[in-house]
């Protein structure tokens, strides 16, 4: 059963190793959990899942496998009987002819409708029978007896695995990559970005070398290295005010994960369009600001460029010199826009806009012609991916 998990989750293509099942099986021998469906849900999710991207097929994968099973004690050998098996004994047993009488109700529908109606009609608890809710008989709804197509209610554990239903069974939910962001998921897209160099001091030892050099000496020659440190760096540019209201969690989510994960980050501010200022205190935005020209001249083409905003603005900000609605703009937004793309090859806009909205606003579509169509981002899980992978090209 384990072994053809496995490999339906090979051919669903989530990324499973042989060492990562190895691990999985290796905790199941050493009981570190229960003989519980859901346990094993929990940890064969992570053993096998390395990204989040994985979890909706891993879904249906382990829905499909272990489907009906509760719990495991009729999947491998059990030494003792469990003291509730006894209990069992007195429950309710059905004969072949006797089962074979119990004609299914025509269908999930119709047996969805015929519970809707008995909710509605039934007026106290029942039991030992074949109609309405209760337990310990032979009605398809409730719990303790047997139907070839029932749905059970409030029951800790299956007995006949025959339920269409189980009502209050926890239903293991898919992933979606148009989900908005955590910050924990933009650390996970943003290690795209990572690229690893060793500089500075030689401070840490090199093991491996070490050892080298000691057997061809023939004594203790010790080999120092820099440690390897992340060498990315990365030019944040923010949108604030007005319509970005409302995108102030995810916001400060995301400057969150890059100020974690990126140590080389110089982040600014600017309202609608990037104009002639940019600023790095909302507070002293109108007396310290920086000029433009000097974080275009500062920061190398090297830089890594991400530009966070909804881009949704009067288009005459981005076409027109003294389009701004907050001050004189000399020239026109989107010059300064243009000026950032020739300057940072490495360029992506994120847009907390739902994307199905982009062909409807003007300045977005002005945005995109500008920095080019494949530059802007939704910012999804999805998003953010694709985002990173342009910024790593």
């Amino acid at each position: 059963m384990f072994l053809n998990f496995f490999n339906e989750l090979r051919e669903a293509k989530v990324p499973v190793t042989l060492k990562e099942y190895l691990s999985l099986m290796e905790a199941m021998d050493k009981q570190v959990i229960g003989r519980d469906v859901e346990e094993f849900y929990y940890l064969a999710r992570t053993a096998l899942v390395k990204d989040e991207r994985n979890i909706d097929k891993f879904d249906k994968v382990f829905g499909h496998v272990f489907k009906g099973l509760d719990s495991f004690a009729d999947a491998v050998d059990v030494q003792e009987i469990p003291e509730d098996w006894l209990r069992k004994m007195t429950e309710k047993f059905l004969t072949e002819e006797e089962r074979a009488e119990i004609e299914a109700l025509g269908g999930f529908e119709k047996l969805m409708e015929t519970l809707k109606q008995r909710l509605e009609e039934q007026k106290k608890r029942h039991e030992g029978g074949n109609k309405w809710i209760g337990t310990g008989g032979t009605s398809p709804f409730g719990a303790n007896g047997y139907n070839p197509e029932g749905v059970r209610i409030g029951q800790d554990k299956s007995r006949h695995r025959r339920a269409t239903k189980v009502w209050d069974k926890r239903e293991f939910k898919n992933y979606d990559d148009s989900v908005e962001l955590g910050t924990r998921n933009i650390k996970v897209a943003m290690k795209r970005l990572r690229k690893w160099a060793r500089t500075g001091a030689a401070d840490e030892l090199d093991l491996d070398q070490t050892i080298k050099n000691t057997a061809r000496q023939g004594y203790l020659d010790i080999e120092m290295r820099p440690e390897r440190r992340n060498t990315v760096s990365v030019l944040l540019l923010m949108d604030v005010g007005g319509s970005m209201d409302p995108h102030v969690r995810v916001m400060e989510e995301l400057f969150s994960a890059a100020r974690a994960e990126i140590k080389n980050l110089e982040y600014f501010y600017f309202h609608n369009c990037p104009y002639e200022g940019l600023w790095k205190d909302n507070r002293r935005r109108r007396s310290d600001v920086i000029p433009t020209w000097d974080v275009l001249h500062k920061y190398p083409s090297e830089y890594k460029v991400i530009v966070v905003g909804d881009a949704t603005m009067s288009p005459y900000e981005i076409t027109y010199s003294g389009g701004s609605v907050e001050h004189w703009n000399e020239e026109a937004g989107g010059i300064w826009i243009q000026r950032f793309v020739e300057q940072y090859p490495n360029f992506a806009w994120l847009n907390p806009v739902k994307s199905g909205a982009w062909d409807y606003t003007g300045s977005i579509q002005l945005i995109r012609e500008i920095i080019g169509p494949d530059r802007m981002f939704e910012m999804t899980l999805e998003g953010l991916d694709g985002a990173m992978r342009e910024l790593s090209r």
